[in-house]
């Protein structure tokens, strides 16, 4: 007999081998009707999974939270019989759950298109209707490469081959269609219900290689219930509506090009907002006695192999030798960094360090470049060059709890200042694959660990906090900052990691108060992280609707007549003269064609002057996004403005 222990904390006992669903249905009848699947000792599994020996059960229904990967999971081999019946000699390759949904790959000479989706939906929901269920079972190696090879699965049969032996290989049968699948699955297509959708086709080589052949990739989403399909759905049309690269050519911010993959072009007017940014956060930084430095964008790939990323991160750097065949150092090969911790430790070694200088923070707004697979490029928001508002702070052991405190409320405050109220801070814990001593590793993670409670602690339960095990980087614990959209999505921006490991790799030190040679902590810190990242963040977050300080134009004067024109112009050198970015409008157009113009270009306020506002030295000022005008002396509008555009740091 085995004891099963309940969530409640009663425990039965049962033979050995009993499934859950058997479980189920010795409890109650509506509780066998409801089970969808199961927790056991933590882990979802079918309810068919045996048990073997003594594990704590909770039996779930399809509305709890945990079942939703269950249902997408479900979904995908739904979709996958749904396919092969409509378009028979189809082979199906992989299926996974993925975030907010699932897709599936299919082989077949003519590719699907979303032309297909409507057919393929219909079926979808025939075979949900049918209710079949889903029927695991064990096959040997050969036996599995046998039967997908009658069915001309070649895929399938290669995929046989990657399973490690210590793994059994299981089918599932739902009605006749079977596939490969490790699980788990709810007890029948019918748990899928109707609140699905299929979102988009893509091209897909087979196992991520540009050798193998090009799939055809269906993506999907399911939820629980139609109204969670619905948020779902009107969330990606708001969040298409703001797609940064969308505005971005609205607004004649950036561009993207084949010659320069993975790095911005950036316009006139997008370069402003990214100076604007830059200037903030310098401003910001002077406050707080960071010196601002420069590292070399080249350097010799000793120096990587010293710090270790040539190591560690090698693939995801450029490297870089002389063009010219006769160049003096020819042989010498070199690395454009991917970061800018090796030139600060260089920095910092320059010259001996006494623990009177400590802390030293180091500060750089560094151009960076790491190599992303093609694939994972995504305008401003995943680049191979972007800048990095990176800095440094060496200090002392003693100094550390206090640095991170002081970060902690930079990042807070300058997350306020941009509208982002809701964040969360993680504390990601030592990875497997790490460098340094455990002893380092528990000093580092316990220090970080209060100023986490502490950080929760000041806030009064505002700032959410948790604890991400085996996340940290590789040299040592980190804090991520993640923080929240007007539409409710998380991004992670800021980070503040500890690192014992890279000043002594470099041999970096000061001398301590004891007269001796010290090996200082190193906090590498971000806060926007990539200034592009970040803008693109900015432009979805704010919808393109900028407050005035950061918006690119913040003000056009349009005319309504040309006998306004100097007027017009006398008015946009007054704003220019108050510190303003304005711009006259005096084309030959109707005023509603201008205002609608400006309008989809996202600028702030537009001031309209005509006759009658040249007369009396006045404005009509209107707001994006208003049809409203509101009549005003040049001299009030020009005060207003002013200090509407002031920066929040300088307020």
């Amino acid at each position: 007999m085995i004891a099963v222990t309940f969530p409640d904390g009663a425990s039965r006992s049962y033979e050995k081998n009993t499934t859950p669903a058997q479980i189920a249905a010795s409890i109650s009848k509506s509780l066998e009707k409801k089970a969808a699947a199961a927790v056991i000792d933590g882990k979802l599994a079918d309810l068919s999974e045996p048990l073997q020996q003594d594990a704590k059960l909770e039996l779930i229904t399809r509305d709890d939270p945990r079942a939703l990967e269950l249902i997408r999971h479900d979904c995908a081999h739904v979709l996958a019989e749904a396919v092969q019946e409509l378009f028979p000699g189809t082979q199906v390759t992989i299926g996974p759950v993925i975030e907010n949904g699932f897709y599936y790959d299919f082989f077949r000479n003519e590719p699907f298109t979303p032309a297909d989706f409507p057919a393929i939906e219909k079926k979808m929901r025939e075979i949900i209707q049918r209710d079949k269920s889903f029927t695991r079972t064990v096959k040997t190696r050969e036996e599995a490469k046998a039967f997908f090879r009658a069915k001309g699965e070649n895929f399938k049969v290669e995929l046989v081959d990657t399973i490690p032996g210590s793994e059994d290989i299981k089918f599932y049968d739902q009605g006749g269609w079977v596939d490969l699948c490790r699980g788990p699955h709810m007890n029948s297509t019918g748990k899928v219900g109707s609140a699905f959708k299929l979102m988009k086709v893509a091209g897909a080589y087979w196992r991520g290689d540009s050798k193998n052949p090009m799939l055809t990739r269906i993506y999907g989403t399911a939820w629980a219930s139609e109204a969670d399909l619905k948020n779902y759905v009107t969330a990606l049309e708001e969040a298409e509506k703001r797609d940064h690269r969308k505005l971005g050519r609205e607004m004649d911010l950036f561009h993207f090009q084949e010659e320069g993959p993975g790095v911005v072009f950036w316009h006139a007017k997008g370069w402003t907002m990214f100076q604007q940014l830059i200037a903030y956060m310098r401003r910001r930084l002077n406050k707080l006695d960071y010196d601002e430095v420069n590292a070399p964008q080249l350097l010799d790939k000793s120096l990587w192999e010293t710090s270790g990323h040539w190591g560690w991160y090698k693939e995801s750097m450029f490297g870089a030798t002389p063009a010219g065949e006769e160049a003096e150092d020819g042989e010498r090969v070199y690395a454009i960094k991917p970061m800018n911790c090796p030139g600060h430790v260089q920095i910092f070694k320059h010259g001996l360090r006494s623990y009177r200088e400590l802390p030293m923070r180091l500060a750089e707004f560094g151009a960076v470049h790491r190599y992303e697979p093609s694939g994972a490029l995504h305008g401003l928001m995943r680049v191979r060059g972007f800048t990095q508002d990176d800095a440094h702070i060496f200090c002392t052991p003693e100094q550390m709890a206090d640095e991170c405190l002081k970060i902690n409320d930079l990042i807070l405050t300058t997350y306020k200042d941009f509208g982002f109220e809701q964040i969360v801070v993680k504390l990601s814990t030592r990875p497997e694959k790490r460098v340094g001593s455990d002893e380092a590793w528990d000093r580092a993670e316990a220090i970080m660990g209060k100023v986490l409670e502490q950080i929760a602690a000041e806030s009064g339960g505002s700032i959410k906090t948790s604890v991400n095990p085996g996340e940290g980087a590789f040299y040592g614990p980190k804090f991520e900052y993640v923080l929240r959209d007007a539409i409710g999505r998380d991004w992670q921006c800021g980070t503040t990691q500890v690192d014992f490991n890279l000043p002594e790799r470099f041999g970096a030190f000061y001398i301590g108060e004891d007269g001796n040679k010290h090996v200082p902590v190193m906090i590498h810190r971000a806060i926007c992280g990539s200034m592009e990242r970040f803008l693109g963040i900015l432009i979805e977050n704010y919808a393109g609707h900028f407050p005035l300080w950061l918006a690119p134009t913040q003000i056009k004067v349009c005319t309504i007549t040309s006998e306004a024109d100097d007027y017009a112009v006398e008015v946009t050198k007054a704003l220019k003269d108050v510190g303003l970015r304005a711009e006259s409008d005096l084309r030959n157009e109707k005023i509603n064609y201008k205002v609608r113009e400006h309008s989809v270009t996202k600028v702030p306020v537009i001031l309209v002057v005509g006759k009658r506002e040249m007369e009396e030295k006045a404005v009509n000022m209107r707001r994006l996004g208003s049809q409203e005008q509101k009549a005003m002396g040049l001299a009030e509008a020009l005060a207003a403005l002013k200090t509407e555009a002031t920066p929040p740091d300088l307020r």
